[in-house]
């Protein structure tokens, strides 16, 4: 070891990113963090060493951030979500680090192979799928833009489940993430807040006559303690934070039990106490879950909120300043209870007059809508919210008719209106529309893509948008292409380098610049060269997975939907196209129809009975048409499992066909979409979410889309929609529907899949499957035309890749911070 480097000042060895300093810093906590040696040592001791070795560098450039953030006292955005799916963190960070090829050559000098301790590379569970990923993209994009920002979330134990297929059916089993330990997290008990459930209310008047609110006698409190994740930004001295919360028992240990010898009552207060941050999203399908859920939603947003307060408290002493400093979006409703909360901190606790208050929540918050399905719109019933947050329940109706009685004044004799923008839902269920509250308590609500904003303006929230025509704006959502092109697809990222520069990883619009090289046939040869690998590296994976070992030909169109399991997703269009395509090669073996592979990946929701029998429709039809030997080499069907972030790193640089396929009208955006064609991928789509902005951007020439719009989707639905004519009109649907009901792929068990017949054919086929399947099969005859023509098919890809600069995350957080957050980067 060069002794330059032992000999140097610990504080400035942790700045030093040589290779001989970050070998040192390794071997050090190997020994002293880890306590083992190299004979000893197993790959996690080590990953944990490299982890702590890099940590060590975050933390200098963290702790100044934080610094300069206090010091200058900007405005400061905080971003309020439920869900961060982080990914890989080691990954993450070596692309964002400038220092990844020191640490690569420090690893091998120590004997070390890189790719085999990125195999320990923890995935942090802490999401369920788009919503959670497009908060972790965002993250990346604050800190790459410099923008002071911090990120507040929840620290599940047990992220979204593992996801087993036994017998083709999903199981569902815990994801315990945290087993091993999670290296770059930093616990912060000096950081603890109360958060309280249950009691009563009690109004009394000082001596002055104004009112004073007492929540008493609440019960199962606990206090929410902090957990840091440094986020760094791409090449820049900006470290910003993602603080999660968990649940700690505010009473540890009941020793009068313990000494009367209930040696588990000593305890059981404490673990009931903790299950609050224990599971993301629990099962919601009876009371006790609703309860949990909405006791997880409150914990985070009252530790948030009481955080954010107390910063803003260390350097003003009033609250003029309070919407000058602040600015917190709320990721969809799961934060909505965020309004009321900041309303009881500054009424009750700080005693500011009620109107004051209402106006800095007004001017604080701003909502991100996600969907437009009514069943997603989340409500809580009265009853429950009355129970467990007796005070908030007074807030609320307080919110309400105050703004009811506004517009009553400003729309006099209007009572339909009044109880279509009332946040109280008086039938069936008399409830708390969280939607509604958080439009009437935010300055901006957005929605995630033209589409969607639009639907959002004219059919979701008509009544609202009429109220607040300023209120309702688009942000269409974005990727960051540091993880989902220069991570996940190097070889591709090194072209793009070579070809156009690196400008792209930080600005994407600079892949315009691959449209001057499309006439290159050298550079499309290297284009195709670098999908090839990555087929072939993704058919590698398939081979060897212990849940697959399945040959599939990387040679063959690899057709992928890789999306949570939902019926409005329509991975059962995509199914009946595969059935299809069976049918043909079985019936004409020398077609010339084009080799395919079919891959599908996603969770199902564990109570979502449907989509959990669509999978097992999937891996049923896979295991019959994988082992039939007419259709060998020409047709090949992959259910993934477990899909996450790390498969989804996989799957996507090796995928050439692109299935966004859902009911127009129903999809927000999209984010898959984005992430798939900036990896090269043709789309098949309807013109739903993003998908048309994805169009306007590569071209009607370049995108394969079909179907009803929404406009027509509705339409047909008002004119009376019958499937069954499509089913009657279609021979190719109707044999592969019966194929389906008869029990093709269920001999066992005949009936099986009857629910999912009945959905089409008996209860009015509610996402147009019959409708746009023939208009999907025509699209698809012109997918294969291209495939056959690799020239053209690589023109295509490229020309895909080059206009996705619209999708990177760093134009939609650029659009946030400069129209809705006021939020500026902070010169150094």
């Amino acid at each position: 070891m060069n002794d330059s480097v032992k000999n140097t000042n610990p504080s400035t060895l942790h700045q030093d990113t040589s290779e001989d300093a970050l070998k040192f810093s390794i071997a050090h906590h190997l020994k002293y963090s880890q306590a083992k040696s190299p004979r000893t040592a197993t790959l996690m001791d080590h990953y944990n060493s490299i982890a702590f070795a890099v940590r060590d560098r975050l933390v200098e450039k963290w702790i100044e951030t934080q610094n300069r953030y206090f010091t200058k006292d900007p405005k400061r955005i905080y971003y309020l979500s439920m869900e961060y799916l982080v990914g890989r963190a080691l990954s993450n960070y070596l692309v964002n680090l400038d220092f990844k090829k020191e640490i690569c050559r420090a690893i091998e000098k120590l004997g070390l192979d890189l790719e085999r301790i990125e195999q320990n590379d923890i995935e942090a569970g802490l999401g369920n799928g788009g919503l959670g990923r497009l908060a972790a993209c965002f993250m990346d994009s604050m800190a790459t833009l410099g923008l002071p920002a911090m990120g507040y979330g929840m620290r599940y134990e047990y992220g979204i489940f593992y996801q087993k297929i036994i017998d083709g059916y999903q199981v569902e089993t815990a994801d315990n993430w945290l087993r091993k330990g999670y290296p770059w997290e930093l616990p912060r008990p000096d950081y603890l807040y109360p958060i309280r459930f249950y009691g009563y209310v009690q109004h009394t008047s000082d001596q002055e006559g104004r009112g004073i609110c007492h929540w008493l006698d609440s019960h199962d409190d606990v206090m929410a303690m902090a957990y840091d994740i440094p986020i760094p930004g791409f090449h820049n001295q900006t470290v910003n934070n993602l603080r999660l919360w968990s649940a700690r028992s505010t009473r540890e240990f009941d020793f009068g039990s313990f000494n009367e010898g209930d040696y588990v009552q000593a305890v059981t207060h404490k673990h009931e106490s903790e299950t609050l941050s224990k599971v993301l999203y629990p099962n919601d399908s009876n009371m006790q879950g609703k309860e949990l859920r909405l006791k997880q939603e409150f914990f985070f947003v009252s530790a948030s909120l009481q955080d954010i307060l107390r910063r803003y408290k260390r350097n003003h002493s009033t609250f003029e300043q309070f919407t000058q400093k602040i600015a917190i979006q709320l990721n969809d409703t799961h934060p909505a209870l965020a309004i009321p909360e900041l309303m009881r901190l500054l009424v009750d606790r700080e005693h500011r007059p009620w109107q004051e208050a209402w106006e800095i929540a007004l001017k604080t918050f701003a909502y991100t809508n996600h969907t437009v399905l009514p069943e997603a719109l989340e409500k809580w019933p009265v009853g429950l919210l009355q129970h467990v947050l007796p005070r908030h329940l007074e807030i609320i109706y307080q919110i309400n008719q105050d703004f009811l009685s506004r517009v009553q004044v400003q729309h006099p004799g209007n009572p339909g209106l009044l109880k279509r923008i009332s946040i109280v839902e008086e039938q069936p269920v008399k409830s708390i529309r969280m939607a509604n509250l958080a439009i009437v308590g935010s300055h901006t609500v957005n929605g995630v893509a033209a589409l969607h904003s639009d639907i959002l303006k004219k059919q979701v929230f008509p009544d609202f948008n009429k109220l607040f025509p300023n209120r309702f704006t688009n942000v269409t959502n974005g990727i960051t292409q540091r993880l989902w092109l220069k991570s996940c697809n190097p070889e591709l990222a090194n072209l793009l380098n070579e070809t156009i520069g690196e400008d792209w990883v930080t600005d994407l619009s600079h892949m315009k610049k691959l449209v001057k090289h499309i006439d290159d046939a050298s550079f499309r040869e290297r284009w195709r060269q670098v999908k090839q690998s990555n087929k072939q590296r993704l058919a590698q994976y398939i081979r060897v997975d212990r849940a697959l070992r399945l040959e599939v030909d990387p040679d063959t169109l690899f057709d992928v939907q890789i999306k949570r399991i939902h019926e409005y997703k329509r991975q059962l269009l995509c199914l009946l196209h595969t059935i299809v395509l069976y049918n043909r090669f079985k019936e004409n073996p020398d077609c010339d129809h084009v080799p395919r592979t079919v891959m599908f990946a996603g969770k199902a929701a564990p109570g979502y009975e449907q989509a959990k029998l669509i999978i097992k429709l999937i891996t049923s039809v896979a295991d019959k048409l994988n082992q039939d030997v007419q259709t060998a080499g020409k047709l090949k069907l992959v259910f993934i499992p477990n899909y996450s972030v790390n498969k989804a790193e996989g799957i996507i640089p090796g995928a050439d066909l692109s299935e966004q396929i859902s009911t127009a009208g129903m999809e927000a955006s999209g984010t898959g979409n984005m992430k798939l064609a900036l990896n090269g991928a043709l789309t098949i789509g309807t013109l739903d979410g993003a998908n048309i902005e994805i169009k306007n951007e590569v071209g009607d020439d370049n995108i394969f889309i079909f179907g009803l719009t929404a406009d027509q989707v509705d339409a047909t639905k008002a004119k009376g929609y019958n499937p069954r004519d499509h089913y009657e009109n279609n021979p190719e649907l109707r044999k592969a529907l019966d194929m389906i009901r008869d029990g093709y792929f269920s001999p066992d068990h005949p009936h099986l899949f009857q629910p999912i017949i009945d959905a089409l054919l008996v209860q009015g086929d509610r996402f147009m499957v019959m409708a746009d399947f023939a208009g999907y099969i025509e699209k698809q005859k012109e997918v294969e035309a291209l495939f056959v023509q690799p020239e053209a098919w690589t023109r295509k890809s490229i020309l895909n890749a080059a206009h996705m600069g619209l999708f990177s995350s760093d134009r939609a957080i650029r659009q946030y911070s400069e129209q809705i957050w006021d939020v500026h980067p902070l010169t150094e």
